[in-house]
């Protein structure tokens, strides 16, 4: 029935009803159910970037090229794009925890046969196959966590699945390059699966039933017409691809960091370069502080901000000097964790309906970035070194400020219509 033909003391009742099944702190459903969304997460991130920190090895081990052995990053991400609209169809109608249940079991599962990879073909066709399978878990997390968490506790959930994410993509690199660089990339990457798989056994046992989530039909229709609307905003629009250009730039970096860190004239051993990923903790910090810099210079001031420390940073890594590039990942890392947060933030604020698929969207355009940075950014690594790659990042940082410019701009002339 309309919410017009029923009493206001029923609504009221439904809604106190409703609230009473939600998952508040200190319970054992909520410790259990961050527990395994923590899980998930950290088993989606060691699997979606675990041959990044190998790419060298892996390069000589199959006799390839950089922007060949990076397929093997770029197209786990094209995938996980690919799929991560379809997929959080899919959780509408068959319900969030079984979709999480199913893509990161099957995720670990292609995890474990990758190893035993001939070739670089069936390698980068296994990486797609667990890039579509990992799409399942930032697809339908985030709705999970809306629908059995209480509001008073939504922003501390979210913050623990993400910080298993965080965790999960450090880890793959840490663990991975020492591994490697004792036994090989491949038992490197068994490692990673065997993990992985634990922590999907940890997510099914822990995940408790939910309460709140009601089946709905798919349609296609009714996906197209949201999605189209949400592309057609100028505002949107801006925000998707800023996120893109932030993960190109992202990508490119952390993919051909490997090759020139195991390179004169710094010839390091794997497991050092795997340790270096550690800056990714710079990225808590920043995103954290993102909130704050926004409330202070606004959210284009915040971007400005994210894209000249990213700039700053690829311009001090050319130097030849250890500290310099550590210097330089710093900045760039902490550019990225700005500019993402900013953007990824605005995007649920600006749009009014469909915030679940203009999200899909965001993270959609995010890893096509990753992708495609990876793979130009390795492919002018090849050509001409370090420069080249700089190059790459420093004109998507240029594009960003453009588009920021352009939006600030746009700003402006809307203020002064009114």
């Amino acid at each position: 029935m309309p919410d017009v033909d029923t009493p206001a003391s029923a609504r009221t009742a439904t809604t106190d009803a409703a609230a009473e099944t939600k998952l508040l702190p200190g319970s054992a459903a909520y410790r259990r159910a961050i527990l395994a969304l923590f899980a998930a997460g950290a088993a989606t991130f060691l699997l979606l970037y675990s041959t990044q920190g190998l790419l060298p090895a892996i390069s000589t081990d199959l006799a390839v090229s950089p922007a060949q052995a990076s397929l093997t990053v770029a197209m786990t991400t094209a995938g996980l794009a690919v799929a991560l609209i379809p997929v959080s169809a899919l959780s509408e109608k068959y319900g969030r925890t079984p979709v999480m249940a199913v893509a990161v079991v099957s995720a670990a599962l292609v995890g474990l046969a990758i190893p035993f990879s001939p070739n670089l073909a069936v390698l980068v066709v296994l990486r797609t196959l667990q890039g579509v399978a990992l799409a399942g878990l930032p697809a339908t997390a985030m709705a999970y966590l809306a629908e059995e968490v209480s509001k008073k506790a939504i922003a501390s959930a979210i913050g623990l699945y993400v910080a298993g994410n965080s965790l999960g993509g450090m880890a793959s690199r840490v663990i991975a390059g020492f591994v490697a660089q004792f036994a090989g990339w491949r038992v490197a990457l068994g490692v990673l699966g065997v993990l992985s798989l634990c922590c999907a056994v940890a997510f099914i046992l822990l995940a408790p039933k939910a309460r709140n989530f009601t089946p709905s039909p798919i349609s296609p229709r009714a996906l197209l017409a949201t999605l189209t609307g949400h592309v057609r905003n100028p505002l949107l629009l801006r925000l998707y691809l800023l996120g893109m250009l932030f993960m190109a730039v992202f990508g490119s970096v952390y993919t051909v960091l490997g090759y020139r860190l195991t390179a004169a004239p710094f010839d390091l051993p794997e497991g050092l370069v795997g340790s270096i990923f550690l800056v990714y903790l710079v990225g808590t910090a920043s995103s954290a502080a993102a909130g704050k810099l926004v409330a202070r210079l606004g959210r284009r001031g915040a971007l400005y901000c994210g894209i000249g420390a990213v700039a700053a940073g690829l311009l001090l890594s050319l130097a030849d000097s250890i500290a310099a590039v550590l210097a330089g990942l710093v900045l760039i890392t902490a550019g990225f964790f700005t500019g993402h947060s900013v953007a990824s933030g605005a995007v649920s604020h600006t749009a009014t309906s469909g915030r679940a698929q203009a999200s899909a969207l965001y993270l959609t355009a995010y890893y096509v970035g990753n992708s495609v940075g990876g793979t130009v950014g390795a492919t002018a690594y090849h050509a001409d070194g370090w420069p080249a790659a700089t190059a790459v990042g420093l004109a998507a940082m240029v594009a960003a400020a453009g588009i920021t410019l352009y939006g600030t701009r746009a700003a402006r002339r809307a203020a002064a219509v009114v």
